[in-house]
This record gives C-alpha cells, structure tokens and sequence, in this order.
C-alpha cells in the first residue's frame, strides 16, 4: 500500500514543479532599484551612445561605485548671510521656495569646489539687490522719480568715455551668446604691442577683477628677429595667468576645434613665416615693416577692423572679415561675467562698438503680461515639470519661451508646470531687473549661489526638490532656455512609457571625463577616477520619473549619495 501511495505521491510533486517552473519562466524580470542601478551601473565597459529609453537594465557584474564616508555639514562663508530674508515678504518669497530647501546641499562637506566661491560672491550680491530693493520701494513710496539704469542693446564710444582704468566700453549687464564688440584701430609701433582685455564683473571687496579674456598682439620688429604672434590668457586672483596659447604656434595636441573653427588660422604656420623671414634678408626693408606681413592679420600704420564675438563654446576673433584665432571658454570665466572691454598699448584706437547685448523688457510698457504669467497650479500631482536652465541676463531667451512653447494648452491649463531655475549674478543691475521678472511672472526659483557652469548640478537638484516637495509631478524634465519643446509630442509619448523607472532622452553611454585644468569642464581624477562616465542624459532634454526624483532628494537629505560622483555625470 506504501508503495502504491508513493508513486502518485512522487507523479503529483513533478507536475507541481513543471506547472511552477513554466509559470516562472513566464514572469517578467524584477525591476532592478533605483539604488542598484546607481551604484552598479559598470563604468569602464564599452558601448555605443543610444537615443532610447534607459529602463534600468541589468548590467553584467562590475565592480561597484565605493562611495566616500558619509560627508558632513561644514560652515561656508556667506550662507548665513543668504538665508536671511527677514526683509521679504512671504509673497516676494515665492520666487525663493527652493531656495529655502537648498541650505543642506550646500553645507555639505563634499560639494563641488566652486561652491564656497559662488556662495560667497552671492552673499555680496544678495545683501547689493536688498539694499537696491529697499531703496526703490522707498523712493516709489515718496513718489520719486526712480532712475533706473537699463540693459541697452549696444554700447559705443559715442556714449562711453574713457576711464582711469583704460576701459573704452562698459556693459551694465554682460554679454551673452552672439554679442560682439568691433575695434577699429592703427597699430602705432612696430616694436611694441597692443592688448584687448575683456574685463570681469567686480564685487564690492574684490582686489582685481578677473580677466576673461587676454588677447596680446606681438610684432616683428625693425630686425624681423622675433616671430609675429597673438597671445591669448585669462587671469584671476585665486589662479593668476593661465595656460597661454599662442598663435601661430598650438602644439598639434591642442589644436582643437572651437565652435567648429579652429583655434589658430591655419595660414599663420611657423614655415610660412620662416620661409618669408629668409626671404626677407635679400630685400629692402627700410621703408618699414608695415610692407612685410607674412600674412600676419595686423601690420604697424595699417587700419585694421576686429570683432571679437561670442559662441556657444568660446570668443572667436575676426580682422578684416578673416577668422584668425578662437578661444575656448575657461573655468569660471564665461560671457555673462564680463563688464567691459579694455585697449592698451601701441594702438590709436579710432573707433568701438560692442551690440547684441542682453536687454530686458521695459515691464511697465508690455501689454501681455496678464497673459504670460504662469498660469496656477490646482492639481495635487502635475504630471509634467519642466526646469529650464537659465542665467541672469538671458532676458530675451526667457521671453520667447514665454510667448512660444509656453503657450501650449497644456501649460496653460495647469497640466504642465515650467520653472525657470537661475543663479545670482555678480551685476547687480542685472539681478534688480531679474527680481523684477520673477516677481511679474511667477515662474522663476532663484538660487542661492552665483550662476557659475560648475555649480549647474545643484540646480538639477533643486528641480528634483521642487517635484517632489513644493510642486508634486509625475515627471520630471530638464531642458535649456535655448530649447523649442513640443509639448503635446512629450505628453504622447509619455503615454505609452512606464512610470517608474522611466530615463528618457538622449543617452551617453561612452564618454570620458575632460583633464584639462583650464577647461570649463574640467574634472579631476579625485572628482571621477575612471575612464568613462557612467550613462547621463544629454542636457537639453531628459525626463525622469517620479521615484527616481525622490530617490535622489532623499539620498541628498540624507547625504548617502555623492553630489559630485552620482549626479553630476549621470544626470548633466
């Protein structure tokens, strides 16, 4: 009977398992955490840049990202100083709701090495646009007339004169992408040289400003002994000179393309010059060295016309409608931060021009404002934020966003939130007429640093604190203020995508970190030791879902992520 028993026993066992293996084999993949992928993405392997949606795959076994010690909160001059708002009211303090939640982030002991700088300049600005504040509510309040110092479109020699300083033109509020400034000059001396110093923003207490840019012209001479050549540099106080690149004269290592152009005319090459040196031992050259160019862009008691214009990756130098050099942009040294343009040395210099500057709409005179306000917010959980990266003085960029793709029914309705996410500026004309637009609009969250490029992954931050705490979403996108979005496209394809788990954009998935200490995106080995990155979302669009938003706040909060490792890279 045992026996019996037994055998349909050990039959019924094997279909159970057979039935339990098949449905097994039938069940999707667990869905890897949001923290496993993080931590266990590989990041030496190789692979090839994918466009698609990134739905936390299951990588192969790597050695995992070892994070540092959990860091600590330290003491950063001028942060007490930007979390005193004892003089805004709660509705001017709209503008600053994430500002208030940011104060952890930038205590923490791992931040990024321009924090303490961008932290401290802020704190000089912020206290600059308070005191501007209140000094203009009083004068209105007394019915003053208020003069108010615009952001004009050009500035020339017509309207600035020349200071002690040597400086031929101020720009009250920057320059931005496309502005340019025209110099039309003689060069006075064969021996000598001349210089054009694009000149940095100055706070109240700073020794020097910095020197954005230093563009040096060098002559042959009478004896044509020495080679004629454009020295380009930058100069602060924290670093002093940087590295020079010379013109002719790049070594072929650095030879880059900036903007597409390259650093150095290529016709100006140093066997040119030595062949028509030589040549030039069997002529006359009495009458001067103005009669021996060796295709050199200047030549002494020849006028010359110079622009110097701005791009999206570095200054690039025309003379007589001829590219002649480019320059790329350097750390902390980039086209917002610049004053004015200075000339020095054996130049007569006959006439200046520096247009396309940013300007900021005359608020009292627009007649749609009522009509670009950001619309409120009724849902509990929107299902779409968009942050946009901006600067201070992109006036104009801001606008056209509000008048174009900002109109779309959905963001109107309330469906579809849009936040402009900016930093403080060392011009203080400039961060008066931005409160201004923040205050009149309504859909501008100021930070509490100064906006250098090094500091924009707080900012991507502080779009994730504002989706999850003061504005719920469903989804979170990243963009830029030079980005057209079509809005009903997102939304569609959003339909169809899971929402967890959800990377969507166009992902980098080989890329290698820049080494060089000049550049403005430089990163050290201490920053990132490896060879690639790990996959990141290119910044002029991505979207992502919910929990991973929270997952990354939280681990913020909690400071069991590294700002600089995990945030940096993998959402840019």
């Amino acid at each position: 009977m045992k026996k019996w028993f037994g055998g349909p026993l050990i039959i019924g066992l094997a279909v159970i398992l057979c039935i339990r293996f098949m449905f097994m084999e039938k069940q999707p993949p667990k869905k890897q955490s949001v923290y496993e992928f993080f931590r266990n993405y590989p990041t030496n392997a190789s692979h090839s840049e994918n466009n698609a949606v990134i739905m936390y795959p299951s990588p192969p076994p790597q050695k995992i990202i070892q994070f540092s010690k959990k860091p600590h909160l330290i003491d950063v001059e001028g942060l007490d100083d930007l979390y005193s708002l004892k003089n805004i009211s709660k509705e001017d303090s709209n503008v600053m709701l994430v500002w208030a939640q940011m104060r952890f982030l930038l205590s923490r002991s791992d931040v990024f090495p321009e924090t303490a700088q961008g932290i401290k300049e802020a704190s000089i600005a912020w206290k600059d646009l308070l005191s501007a504040i209140k000094n203009e509510r009083f004068s209105n309040s007394r019915n003053d007339v208020v003069e108010q110092r615009k952001c004009p479109f050009f500035v020339s020699m017509l309207n600035t004169s020349m200071s002690n300083n040597g400086m031929i033109l101020e720009f009250p509020c920057g320059l931005v992408l496309d502005s340019s400034i025209t110099i039309v000059g003689i060069p006075g001396s064969p021996h000598g040289n001349f210089q054009i110093e694009l000149i940095g923003s100055q706070l109240p207490g700073e020794s020097n400003p910095s020197i954005v840019l230093y563009y040096n012209v060098s002559f042959p001479g009478e004896d044509l002994t020495k080679y004629p050549v454009i020295l380009q540099n930058t100069w602060t106080v924290e670093d002093g000179w940087g590295e020079e690149e010379r013109c002719p004269g790049h070594q072929p290592a650095n030879n880059l393309e900036v903007d597409g152009l390259i650093r150095c005319n290529e016709k100006l090459d140093r066997n040119a010059i030595e062949e028509k040196l030589n040549r030039s031992q069997s002529t006359d050259t009495s009458s001067g060295g103005n009669h021996i160019s060796f295709n050199f862009p200047f030549a002494e008691g020849n006028p010359f016309t110079s622009t110097l214009w701005v791009g999206l990756e570095g200054f690039h130098m025309t003379v007589n409608g001829r590219h002649e050099t480019s320059f790329a942009y350097r750390k902390k040294l980039e086209p917002w931060l610049i004053s004015g343009v200075k000339v020095a040395g054996a130049l007569d210099l006959l006439s200046a021009l520096a247009n396309g500057l940013p300007v900021s709409e005359d608020l009292d005179l627009t007649i749609d404002t009522e009509h670009l306000k950001a619309p409120p917010v009724s849902r509990k959980r929107v299902i779409l934020l968009i942050g946009i990266f901006s600067t201070g003085n992109n006036f104009e960029r801001r606008m056209a966003i509000r008048r174009s793709w900002m109109q779309y029914g959905a963001v109107r309705s309330g469906d579809v939130a849009v936040r402009f996410f900016i930093g403080l500026h060392k011009n203080m004309q400039v961060n008066l007429q931005l409160w201004k637009e923040a205050q009149t609009y309504g859909d501008i969250q100021l930070m509490p640093f100064v906006d250098y490029y090094g500091l924009i992954t707080f900012k991507t931050i502080a779009i994730c604190i504002m989706g999850i705490k003061i504005l719920p979403a469903k989804y979170i996108m990243k963009t830029d203020d030079d980005a057209f979005l079509r809005i009903d496209e997102i939304l569609s394809n959003l339909k169809g995508k899971d929402s967890k788990g959800l990377l969507y954009g166009r992902i980098s998935v080989e890329s290698s970190p820049h080494r060089d200490k000049d550049s403005k995106w430089y990163i050290s080995v201490e920053e990132w030791p490896h060879a690639l990155y790990p996959p990141w979302a290119h910044g002029p669009g991505y979207i992502i879902s919910r929990d991973i938003v929270k997952f990354i706040v939280q681990g913020h909060q909690e400071r069991n992520l590294n700002v600089r490792l995990i945030f940096g890279f993998i959402l840019s």
